[in-house]
């Protein structure tokens, strides 16, 4: 099963900064989606979602922190009992999703459909699991970006504890097995204008 945010802590000395514990690593990541937050809210709505964009956020977000981010893994992981591609397919793999999401952008023209294309987009980020670390919060600033396109406010689909975590990761494992019907719900019970604070019916 896809963890979807089980971005382990490096071990120390891991990280540019120095830092040592899992709080100090995790608060200097959160500052870091806080910059990746305000890099994608300025980009032009019609900005093309690429492999090469979706580099840059994860440099942006992290690369005070890593000298591995805005670059592809390079090493083979396992997430829980689940092994996500190999590096070497890192790259094909993340061009072919950049492809497909942009077709379902494309075609993306009312709400279920625009529902589909946010939990495609998150899934298939986890699940391809393109960086040595961050993924999870990478996932969430790029469905974030498609979330953006289509008129909404941010989605909030990750909680680190409570039922909600239960969830969102069963939203996942499902998704695994090519069932988006959950993530779906969370996704569209999450949708809010863009400004408006109004959740969308």
């Amino acid at each position: 099963m896809t963890i979807p945010d089980n971005d382990n802590t490096p071990e120390a000395g891991d990280n540019l900064l120095g830092l040592t514990t899992s709080d100090q690593i995790n608060e200097a990541e959160a500052k870091g989606v806080i910059e990746g937050e305000k890099f994608i809210i300025k980009l032009d709505e019609n900005v093309e979602i690429s492999a090469s964009l979706i580099l840059q956020i994860n440099k942006i977000a992290f690369g005070s922190l890593y000298a591995w981010a805005g670059k592809w893994r390079d090493k083979t992981v396992q997430v829980g009992a689940f092994l996500p591609p190999e590096p070497a397919q890192i790259p094909n793999l993340m061009y072919q999703f950049a492809d497909e999401l942009k077709y379902k952008l494309m075609h993306s023209n009312d709400k279920e459909l625009q529902v589909n294309t946010l939990a495609y987009c998150h899934h298939r980020m986890v699940y391809i699991h393109p960086f040595n670390n961050t993924n999870g919060r990478t996932a969430r600033l790029l469905t974030n970006l498609v979330a953006y396109k289509f008129g909404y406010a941010d989605i909030n689909l990750y909680h680190r504890t409570g039922e909600k975590r239960k969830t969102y990761i069963e939203a996942i494992r499902l998704a695994d097995a090519h069932n988006y019907s959950l993530l779906q719900d969370l996704i569209r019970s999450e949708l809010t204008l863009f400004g408006s604070g109004n959740k969308v019916n």
